[in-house]
């Protein structure tokens, strides 16, 4: 990458994280119009960015379906956002599958458990959304666990995106908390970055233990 690709990919950067700043004040504070004006313009930056670091195009499709997600999650298109998510998770899961440092079985468990014990928690306030909502966290779950097994980076960007929408689920099985939609946001944003960051710098942050 050239000095020129750097310095814009610094400027994207640094855009999307002045958004991310402004959209969890404006959570934080419920101001709604700042909060509508602030939404659609992160994982646009987020995939402006990926750009000028090389992103592969599945990584970009990832990104790009996130950002539909977040505007039908505005419009309370609970179900249909949850689909967009899904189709980003799989591009993510195709991203992450294609090149693995390393398969922790132990990683794996211990998600497998996660999951469970969340479903358990969660299903009696889900209704009917309990199937759909189960299936989409075994996706965002299996998201966790490949993503983990790339990179350090990207596995910790993984574990927060899990956490941002088991949040969600929460609100969505009558389990809302004050403080809720800042962590939601802020954990969505940060885990989004990790894991674009760790697709695309596999250089020194593959691990390098075995398969256990």
């Amino acid at each position: 990458m050239g000095l020129a690709g750097l310095a814009r990919g610094r400027r994207v950067l640094a855009a999307y994280w002045g958004a991310t700043v402004v959209h969890v004040a404006a959570v934080v504070a419920d101001v709604k119009v700042l909060k509508l004006a602030s939404k659609p313009a992160l994982m646009p930056l987020l995939w402006q960015w990926s750009r000028t670091q090389g992103a592969p195009p599945l990584l970009q499709a990832a990104i790009l379906a996130s950002a539909a997600g977040d505007l039908l999650l505005e419009a309370d298109q609970e179900i249909a956002g949850m689909a967009a998510f899904a189709a980003a998770h799989a591009c993510y899961l195709a991203v992450f599958l294609a090149n693995p440092a390393q398969r922790s079985w132990r990683v794996l468990a211990a998600y497998a458990a996660l999951w469970a014990a969340l479903i358990a928690i969660l299903a009696p306030g889900l209704g009917s959304r309990r199937v759909p909502v189960a299936a989409y966290a075994l996706l965002l779950t299996a998201t966790a666990v490949t993503s983990r097994w790339h990179n350090p980076r990207s596995g910790l960007g993984g574990a927060l995106f899990l956490i941002s929408d088991s949040l969600i689920a929460f609100r969505m099985a009558g389990r809302d908390f004050r403080g809720r939609g800042a962590l939601v946001m802020s954990t969505y944003t940060v885990g989004q970055y990790l894991l674009a960051s760790g697709a695309t710098r596999q250089d020194d942050l593959t691990g390098s233990g075995h398969p256990r």
